[in-house]
Parts: C-alpha cells; sequence; structure tokens
C-alpha cells in the first residue's frame, strides 16, 4: 500500500534545479547532475546558489499538499474495501488458500456499489503515482550526499519500519481476520494459525521493501551511469510545453512493461515468499513510474512537465477528461474479458492490458494537473497531513481492520460504516504518529522534524525548504492502495 506519504528523501525539494549559471554548449539550463557530477563533494554543492525567491516554490508546495491528499485517499480506500458491492456473501478464511483476506481481510453484509467504483479507479493509477512521487527528489539527493551516506539512510527509514510492521503491527491488525471465522478464538490459537501459514502476512507494507529495492538502483545509476538519468530528463525537458509527448511515451513504456507480464501471469495473480510479496504483473510498471520521475526530479521541477504554469497544470480539465475515459474503456473491456468463458481471447485480453496502461498513466497526469493547478495554496491541514503521512501510513491499516470489525453487528448503511472507519481510522493514526514522536524508537520510525515551505533563501543560498529536506530523513511513502 499504495504506498504510496513521504518521498523517499524527505519533504518535497523546492524545485531547485537550477543551481548554476553556467553556459552548455547544449543550450538547457544545467541541473543537479550538470553541477554536482557524479564525484562532487557535499562542500562544493553547498556553496552553489540557491533559487530567486520562490522560485519552484509552487510545484513544491502543491506536492507537498498532494502527500498529505494521498495518504487520506489511501485511508479511504482500505476503509471501504470491506463494503464493496462485487464481494462474496462468506468472509475468507484465515487457513484457506489462496488466502483473498490479504485483499479483502473483513467482508461485512452491509454493500454499496459505488465503493467498487471508486477502489478500481485508486487501483488503476495510485500505486503507480506513489512511485513516481517517491522518486522525485532522490537524485538530487544522491548529488548531495555520498551514495554510502544515502543507502544508509535509506535502509534506516525503510528497512526498520517495514521490520516494525512485519513484527508488530499485522500481527496485531489480522487477530480480527482470524476471529470471524474461528473456531478457537484465543490469542494462543490465533499464534499457531498464524505461524502456520505459508507466508507472512505484509499487508500494505510491501511497498516498503520494493522502494527500497528501487532506491538501490537509483544509487547503482549514481555511481555507475550517471548520464543515462541526465539524458532522461533532458529528454523530458520539453514536456513544459508539450506535456503531450511525454504522455505518450510514458503510455508506450508502460504497455511494453505491464502488459507482456499481465498476460502471462493475468493482472490479479500475487506472489509471497516470506516476508516479500509482489504483483507479478506491475513491478516493472511501477519501475517505469519511478525512472520517470527520478528523470523529472534530475532536471528540476520547475522546468519539465511539474512547472507550475505549464500545459499539464493549465489544461488540467483535458487530463481529466482523458482519464475518465480511459477508466471507461479499461472497466468497459475487462467486464467483457470477466463474461467470456472459458478465457477471454488473445486479443481482447491484449486490449484489457493496454487500456490499463493508457488508465494509468491518464489517472497520474490528471491527479498531478490537478494538484499543480489547484493545490498551490498553503493548508495547514494538508501540511500536517503530510508531515505525518509516513506514520499514518505505518498505523492506518491496523485501526482500519479493527474498526470494519468492531461495526460488522452494527445495524448501519454501507456508507456510514465506511465514514464512520475513515474517519476514525484517520484520526487515530494521526494521533498514533503524533505520540510515537514521544519515544525515542518512535522517533526512528516517523521522525521528528516538521514541515516547513520555502519562503526565501538562507545564508547559505538554499531555501529553508530545502534545507529542511536535507535535515529530514524520513521518507515519502505513499501506501499501497490495497493490501495484499
Amino acid at each position: 500500500m499504495i504506498g504510496p506519504t513521504r518521498s523517499i528523501d524527505g519533504a518535497p525539494g523546492d524545485g531547485r534545479a537550477v543551481v548554476v549559471q553556467a553556459g552548455h554548449a547544449t543550450g538547457r539550463p544545467p541541473t543537479y547532475a550538470d553541477a554536482a557530477g557524479p564525484s562532487a563533494s557535499r562542500a562544493a554543492i553547498d556553496r552553489m546558489p540557491g533559487p530567486a525567491f520562490g522560485q519552484g516554490a509552487t510545484s513544491s508546495l502543491a506536492l507537498n499538499n498532494l502527500r498529505g491528499l494521498v495518504i487520506v485517499i489511501v485511508v479511504a480506500f482500505h476503509s471501504v474495501l470491506a463494503y464493496l458491492g462485487s464481494l462474496g456473501a462468506a468472509p475468507f478464511g484465515f487457513d484457506n488458500p489462496p488466502f483473498e483476506w490479504r485483499a479483502f481481510p473483513i467482508v461485512d453484509t452491509h454493500r454499496w456499489f459505488g465503493f467498487d467504483v471508486f477502489c478500481a479507479w485508486q487501483d488503476v493509477y495510485l500505486m503507480a503515482l506513489m512511485f513516481f512521487l517517491s522518486a522525485l527528489f532522490t537524485w538530487p539527493s544522491l548529488a548531495r550526499k555520498r551514495i554510502g551516506k544515502f543507502l544508509g539512510e535509506r535502509f534506516l527509514r525503510l528497512g526498520v519500519p517495514f521490520v516494525f510492521a512485519l513484527i508488530v503491527v499485522m500481527p496485531l491488525a489480522l487477530y480480527p481476520v482470524y476471529r470471524v471465522t474461528a473456531v478457537d478464538p484465543s490469542l494462543l490459537a490465533y499464534a499457531r494459525h498464524f505461524a502456520a501459514l505459508p507466508f507472512w502476512p505484509n499487508g500494505p507494507m510491501w511497498f516498503l521493501w520494493q522502494l527500497l529495492a528501487l532506491t538501490i538502483v537509483a544509487a547503482a545509476l549514481r555511481r555507475w551511469a550517471p548520464h543515462w538519468v541526465e539524458w532522461l530528463g533532458a529528454r523530458w525537458s520539453a514536456a513544459t510545453s508539450r506535456p503531450s509527448r511525454y504522455f505518450i511515451g510514458l503510455v508506450a513504456a508502460s504497455a511494453l512493461a505491464y502488459v507482456p507480464l499481465a498476460l502471462v501471469f493475468t493482472p490479479w495473480s500475487w506472489a509471497a515468499h516470506g516476508p516479500f510479496a509482489f504483483q507479478y504483473c506491475r513491478p516493472l510498471l511501477y519501475a517505469v513510474f519511478y525512472f520517470a520521475g527520478l528523470g523529472i526530479g534530475a532536471h528540476g521541477l520547475e522546468r519539465g512537465l511539474l512547472a507550475p504554469h505549464g500545459l499539464l497544470a493549465r489544461r488540467w480539465t483535458v487530463w481529466l477528461a482523458c482519464a475518465f475515459a480511459a477508466l471507461v474503456l479499461w472497466m468497459g473491456l475487462t467486464a467483457l474479458a470477466m463474461r467470456a468463458t472459458p478465457s477471454a481471447p488473445l486479443g481482447l485480453q491484449v486490449a484489457v492490458n493496454m487500456s490499463f496502461a493508457l488508465a494509468c498513466a491518464s489517472g497520474c497526469f490528471c491527479v498531478l494537473a490537478g494538484c499543480l493547478r489547484f493545490g498551490a495554496k498553503r493548508s495547514r491541514i494538508l501540511e500536517n497531513l503530510a508531515d505525518n503521512a509516513f506514520g499514518i501510513y505505518l498505523f492506518h491499516y491496523l485501526f482500519v481492520v479493527w474498526l470494519q470489525y468492531a461495526l460488522l453487528d452494527a445495524a448501519l448503511f454501507a456508507i456510514a460504516k465506511a465514514m464512520i472507519v475513515f474517519g476514525g481510522a484517520l484520526l487515530l493514526a494521526w494521533a498514533t504518529t503524533a505520540a510515537m514522536r514521544f519515544v525515542p524508537f518512535g522517533v526512528q520510525l516517523v521522525g521528528t522534524q516538521r514541515r516547513v515551505v520555502a519562503h526565501a533563501p538562507s545564508s547559505r543560498g538554499k531555501s529553508a525548504l530545502e534545507s529542511q529536506y536535507e535535515n529530514d530523513n524520513r521518507t515519502f511513502q505513499l501506501p499501497n492502495i490495497a493490501a495484499r
């Protein structure tokens, strides 16, 4: 989970990609990578002049607000899973393969089909968006830090929470799932059944280890092929005025990464080996979006696709229409494929998977365009949500499952139950994150640094936001939207 919350390198940067005013034969503005180079020292980078007042701050503020919004969507997604109209009548047995409770831990008898549409839309784009956002600030951080230090911080900020979630959060969260169908609901019996599972359930936490793996790849590129990422960013620099070209390229790359695996493994199959889970057809798709974000971050937020006054932001209605049309196309083709017996024709399967790639890219563009157009306004609520997003991500699933379980016998409509679960889980996870900051080990999990919005350069030539960004080692984790 989607999951998607914090960037892998902390708070969104201030868009500071123009760090020197040096002429280049290519005629393009220099980037972090141009200025620093793979062997540049931290001190040399620190001496580089910072951006002018307000430069790039619009995109950074919008992306920071998007973090707060995304974590709300993630909690909402998990909150409504128990009330999908397409679920079967009975809950899934804890010991019964294929262990479908990994996706739907609690099944309520009250349903609303509108939740199916909402979840289908989020499943199409949100996870890819999370990987994209998580990569935006990785390259500048690698340019400022030694690779060894960078990776050490990433292992601490991703690996430690992942292990904590596996050992503490998930066993606590899944006890209600066991109780629903258990003959012996005691804690001792639960422990025996939990230990007997052929895998270690990680729910939405699988996003952490996959993001860590991609981070290691990014560090390797910084060490052995830095110019590849620079080239990638330069290729996409024209997205400010021509986002449609970038979109076509992203759709093509997504299709190449997703369609063959979806044909071989189906779009729904998951693998679980010990504590590591992944969806067979999507790792390469997520890598495409991660490297797309890596390239944009290397070239500079304010001068490429995410420029605050670029065509992506100005034509947000076009991207909204594209996202809606692509979603309807994918849902229609998927419905046809599911009705085909015994299996859908190959041509229809290819069309379904191609439409998924299209809907994924268009959904991401729609959200980014809306964020850049309307999200560049300071909001204390969204700031605080963004500041606590990683902690909310770690703890929300525990509260979601327990609240869904507590409301199983309540005589309420599905919408009312979902609203109670959503509001309760968000507030409880939010409060737990704040409380964890008073515990030494809790600081390791959720961090301590408060978010700062850039207003003016600091004495060292860096904006206040960038200085905070360098000191904030917490990760921008957007949890996966569906626990598996």
